[in-house]
């Protein structure tokens, strides 16, 4: 897991060689990402199945409660099969552009 601090937000690369690997690092560093907005970009050389992806819901629910933004970057993905709520998006500017829009709507008390 690589690990960049950008303007506005963290971004985290996985590295590792299995999808389960790559969770576990993220999740033993996570609590330190909270207050963070975090954009997550999966190598597409991971193959991860929609219950796998489903397991970022949880950090996603702890960042919209913080005020924060959490954005799931994958390209094999049909972001029809996960809640609207769920940032997920197939590119690493659209995440940018998500991430630039809730900053928006939160400047703007919605």
């Amino acid at each position: 897991m690589k690990t960049e601090h950008k303007e506005g937000y963290t971004l985290i690369n996985s590295e590792e060689a299995s999808f389960s690997e790559f969770y576990t690092f993220f999740s033993n560093q996570h609590k330190e990402l909270t207050k963070n907005n975090v954009i997550i970009n999966i190598s597409s050389n991971l193959v991860a199945n929609e219950e796998e992806i489903s397991l970022f819901l949880e950090c996603a629910d702890m960042h919209q409660e913080s005020g924060t933004t959490f954005v799931v970057v994958y390209q094999n993905v049909d972001v029809d099969k996960f809640p609207e709520t769920f940032n997920i998006v197939p590119t690493l500017q659209e995440a940018e552009d998500v991430l630039e829009m809730e900053n928006i709507q939160r400047d703007l008390g919605f």
